[in-house]
C-alpha cells in the first residue's frame, strides 16, 4: 500500500475516479497516483516532500521549468490587479502579436481556455468556411474530447470513425474519417473518394498522444497538396508541439504552411490557455465579423496572458532551443546505451525537447507500431523509476518533455536510475 492510497481514496469520494483528467489515475501502470505539492525548476515534490526529476512538465507547458521566478513574479503582479474582467485587455493584444510574429502562417489568432476548445473551434470554423461536413483525422492523434473527435478507427485503409465514448451520438462522428498517421497514400485515397466533401484535415505535426512519433518525409506535404487541390482546410494541431519543438513551432521546423493552427500548453506558461488562428480570409468568418459562433467568458484571461507573454519572451532568447535539443540528444543517447547494456529492446523518437520511449524492436512510425510496446514491462519499469525519484507520464502512449531547467547532472541521474532499475528487472 503506497503513501498516496489514503489521499486517492479520499479524492474518489468527491471526484469521479479521484482525478480531473483520466490519465492521472494510473490505470495503465497500476497503483495510486502521486499527489504533488510543489514544483521548482526541473523537479516536482510530492505531498511527503520527496523530490522527482520531472519529464512530464504538466504535459508539456513547463518548458522553462516549474515556478520560473520571472513567470511567477509576472503572474503575482498581474493578479494583484484582478483575476478576470470578461472584457478586452491590452495583454490579449500583446500575446496575440507575439504569437503571430512567431507563426507566419497566421494573420489573426483568437485566445481560448484549452486545447480542446481550440481544436473544436478550428474545426467548426473550417466547416463554416467551406460549407462542408466531413473531417479527416489520423489514428493515434488526439485533439481533445469534443464529440466529433472522440472516434476510434475501424479496419481498412480509411474508415469512418465510430464513437469511442458513450455519450457521443454516432451522428456526430459519422462525418469523421480516420486514416493511418504517416501514410501519404491513405491521404491521397481519402481525397480521391471524398475530396469535395472534406471540410478539413487535422493532424498533430509530431504525434504526442501515441508517445512521440515525428512525421515521415512527404507526409505533411501530401496533406497540404491534397487540401489545396480540393479546397479543404489544413489544420495543424500545435497544442503540444507549439513552441515546444522550436521557436517557430513544428510547422516552422518542417516548412509546412497550414490554413489554421491550434495552440495551447507553452503559450499559457502553465496557465489554462489555448488559441486558434490562421489566414484572415478564414478568420473573418468568425463571430463577431462572421457567422461562425465561438465565445468564452474566461478567454484572454489577464493572468494567463501575462504568463504566456513572459514564457514566450524567455524561450525567444538566443540559443534556447539549441540547448534544449542538445540536452534531449544527450538523454536519449544515455538511455539507449543503458538499454543496450541490459540487452533490452528499445526504440526512441525525439524532436528538440520532446521524446518517446517504446519498449519494442524496430522504428516506430505509426499507431500500430506504437502498440507493439511492451506494456507489462513499462509498468514495472515505471514504478521502479518512481522509487528512484524519476517521474515519467503514467502511460506508455504519452510523450516525455524536457525543460531548460534540466541540467546535465539531472540527466546523468536519470540515466543512472534507469540502469539500476533495469538491473533489478534482469
Amino acid at each position: 500500500m503506497s503513501q498516496f492510497d489514503a489521499l486517492y481514496q479520499e479524492a474518489q469520494k468527491y471526484i469521479p475516479g479521484g482525478v480531473n483528467s483520466p490519465v492521472r489515475a494510473f490505470k495503465q501502470v497500476g497503483g495510486a497516483p502521486v499527489f504533488f505539492k510543489k514544483g521548482e525548476g526541473a523537479y516536482v515534490y510530492d505531498e511527503a516532500g520527496k523530490r522527482y526529476i520531472d519529464y512530464v512538465g504538466s504535459w508539456g507547458p513547463m518548458i522553462v521549468g516549474h515556478a520560473h521566478p520571472e513567470v511567477i513574479e509576472t503572474v503575482v503582479e498581474t493578479a494583484k490587479n484582478g483575476l478576470s474582467f470578461g472584457a478586452p485587455t491590452v495583454s490579449e493584444t500583446e500575446l496575440a502579436k507575439r504569437v503571430l510574429e512567431l507563426v507566419p502562417s497566421m494573420d489573426q489568432v483568437r485566445m481560448v481556455s484549452s486545447g480542446t476548445e481550440a481544436t473544436m473551434s478550428a474545426i467548426r470554423l473550417a466547416r463554416g468556411y467551406t460549407g462542408r461536413d466531413k473531417i479527416v483525422k489520423f489514428e493515434g492523434c488526439y485533439h481533445g474530447h469534443s464529440d466529433s473527435l472522440l472516434v476510434k478507427a475501424g479496419s481498412g485503409l480509411l474508415t469512418f470513425g465510430e464513437p469511442s465514448s458513450p455519450g457521443v451520438p454516432a451522428d456526430l462522428t459519422q462525418h469523421t474519417i480516420v486514416i493511418e498517421y504517416n501514410n501519404p497514400e491513405a491521404v491521397k485515397a481519402v481525397f480521391a473518394e471524398y475530396g469535395d466533401e472534406i471540410a478539413c484535415v487535422i493532424v498533430e505535426p509530431i504525434a504526442g498522444n501515441m508517445n512521440c512519433i515525428p512525421p515521415q518525409p512527404g507526409f505533411l506535404e501530401t496533406i497540404r497538396e491534397c487540401c489545396d487541390q480540393h479546397g479543404a482546410v489544413f489544420i495543424i494541431d500545435e497544442v503540444m508541439t507549439g513552441f515546444r519543438v522550436g521557436k517557430y513551432s513544428a510547422q516552422g521546423l518542417y516548412g509546412v504552411t497550414p490554413d489554421l493552427s491550434t495552440f495551447g500548453k507553452v503559450i499559457g506558461g502553465g496557465m489554462p490557455v489555448g488559441a486558434f488562428g490562421g489566414k484572415k480570409a478564414i478568420m473573418d468568418h468568425l463571430s463577431p465579423n462572421g457567422a461562425v459562433y465561438q465565445a468564452g467568458t474566461l478567454s484572454g484571461n489577464p493572468v494567463a496572458m501575462a504568463a504566456g507573454i513572459k514564457t514566450l519572451e524567455l524561450i525567444s532568447k538566443e540559443g534556447f532551443y539549441e540547448d534544449l535539443s542538445a540536452k534531449t540528444d544527450y538523454l536519449i543517447k544515455g538511455i539507449t546505451d543503458v538499454f543496450a547494456k541490459h540487452n533490452r529492446p528499445l526504440s526512441t523518437n525525439h524532436v528538440c525537447g520532446m521524446f518517446g520511449l517504446f519498449f519494442t524492436e524496430g522504428e516506430v512510425k505509426t499507431f500500430s507500431d506504437a502498440t507493439r510496446s511492451d506494456i507489462d514491462f513499462f509498468q514495472k519499469f515505471y514504478h521502479g523509476l518512481l522509487d528512484e525519484g524519476i517521474y515519467l507520464a503514467p502511460s506508455a502512449f504519452e510523450a516525455g518533455f524536457l525543460s531548460s531547467a534540466h541540467t546535465y547532472e539531472d540527466l546523468d541521474e536519470t540515466i543512472a536510475a534507469m540502469d539500476r532499475v533495469l538491473t533489478k528487472l534482469d
